[in-house]
């Protein structure tokens, strides 16, 4: 039996914790890669770190730190700079654990995480037991994470286009990529570890959720990623991959787009367009509801609209995809 190509992307253990990339450099990863089950990473060279990416709460961003800190305990002595790979809770919330000077994003990952609180996400799953299968949905996706023990703590630095740190004797670089999956994402690069940290631009083995767009610029930064020399990719969120993982997402984002305006012109609702598009190729992926977000997001890009979709509408949607999937 052929083996479908798009799976089984990873190409290092998927386990809980600390993935020994080599010469000091690390991804954190926390399957099953699903809603909030996000990954960070660290780099470290001589005396000092930087990290990239914080948790969907606290508990877990400490168990992570400390299991950073026993792993390169001189090193995390001084981490030099935290790496907000863009404005999502699961890669900013534990901001507030690391003992460092400078939080980096880019300037629209600021400006996005404006509209985003871990406040609001307490809220609603607290009253989720009054939001029928809506409220199921969502504590079935996020009622595993501590959000009233929060403290956020927001980046204090900003750059537009490309910027570098230094970490020992390694440059990092980070390029912003977005808007794709939000407005700001960023990709972190190691040069001399032929390492790249991609933050939600790659969701490995699960379906990514197009917040913003233009889907152009997500198939772009996939590309961008591609042209690197690199040996390792560790996505937002799934295994450890390498280019064969970036050709998968970027595969996808192209297929749902050919689909979806096809759909389109033929004057086919959003949701009905959704249950119609055949996702065989992709069966193994986690979260398919997620193309309730991805198509509404397309739509409105053939539509020439900005104003996103409802959020409350979108997760609606998404429930009802969840149940008959």
């Amino acid at each position: 039996m052929k083996q479908n190509k798009y799976s089984n992307l990873g190409i290092k253990p998927y386990q809980k914790g600390l993935c020994d990339l080599g010469n000091h450099t690390y991804g954190y990863l926390q399957p099953d890669g699903g809603w909030g089950w996000s990954n960070a990473g660290l780099v470290c060279d001589g005396d000092e770190s930087l990290i990239v990416d914080t948790l969907f709460d606290e508990d877990l961003t400490n168990v992570m730190l400390g299991d950073m800190k026993s792993a390169e305990p001189k090193a995390m002595k001084n981490t030099v700079a935290l790496i907000n790979s863009h404005s999502n809770g699961d890669h900013c919330n534990g901001n507030n654990c690391v003992e460092t000077n400078e939080i980096i994003c880019s300037q629209a990952t600021l400006e996005e995480m404006a509209h985003e609180s871990p406040e609001t996400m307490a809220s609603l799953l607290d009253n989720a037991d009054k939001m029928g299968e809506l409220g199921e949905f969502f504590t079935k996706c996020f009622g595993h994470f501590d959000f009233k023990g929060i403290t956020r703590k927001l980046p204090n630095s900003t750059f537009q286009g490309e910027t570098s740190r230094r970490v020992g004797d390694k440059e990092v670089k980070l390029f912003e990529v977005g808007p794709a999956h939000t407005n700001g994402d960023v990709i972190v690069f190691v040069p001399d570890d032929r390492v790249v940290f991609t933050g939600d631009i790659l969701f490995i083995e699960g379906h990514p959720i197009l917040w913003a767009g233009p889907v152009s610029n997500w198939i772009d930064a996939c590309n961008r990623i591609i042209s690197l020399d690199i040996e390792n990719v560790v996505p937002g969120h799934g295994p450890v991959t390498d280019k064969k993982g970036v050709e998968a997402v970027r595969d996808y984002l192209i297929y749902i787009h050919r689909e979806a305006k096809i759909r389109f012109d033929g004057g086919m609702e959003a949701l009905e367009a959704c249950k119609d598009i055949d996702l065989k190729a992709f069966s193994s992926w986690g979260d398919s509801e997620r193309i309730a977000v991805n198509i509404n997001s397309l739509y409105r890009e053939f539509k020439g609209e900005e104003q996103r979709e409802d959020i409350t509408l979108l997760f609606t949607q998404m429930a009802e995809l969840a149940k008959e999937d």
